[in-house]
């Protein structure tokens, strides 16, 4: 199951393009250019999905018992998922601000 760990590592880099475009806020006004383009893109919207997609079928896989054969490394699974939950809450702690 090669896609699985590929994509873990492909949802990595979206989750620091996500804490990149999160912290991108508190600094002063980047240049517009295409790389900010695409760090906010990954950041905020593909993460966020493949993130879901990822922990899914992760969570399956350790259900079923197959996980270990994957070759995925747990740190991997652990940042992945730490970084959805911290999207989670900052969607939610988001929708509620006026």
């Amino acid at each position: 199951m090669r896609p699985l760990r590929f994509l873990s590592r492909v949802a990595f880099i979206c989750n620091i393009c996500f804490l990149l475009s999160y912290l991108s806020r508190w600094l002063p006004a980047l240049p517009d250019n295409a790389l900010i383009s695409d760090i906010i893109v990954l950041g905020y919207f593909v993460s966020l999905l493949l993130n879901l997609v990822i922990n899914l079928m992760i969570l399956l896989l350790f259900v079923a018992g197959r996980l270990r054969r994957m070759g995925i490394p747990v740190w991997l699974l652990i940042v992945n998922f730490v970084f959805f939950i911290v999207q989670l809450l900052i969607l939610i702690v988001n929708r509620y601000q006026l």
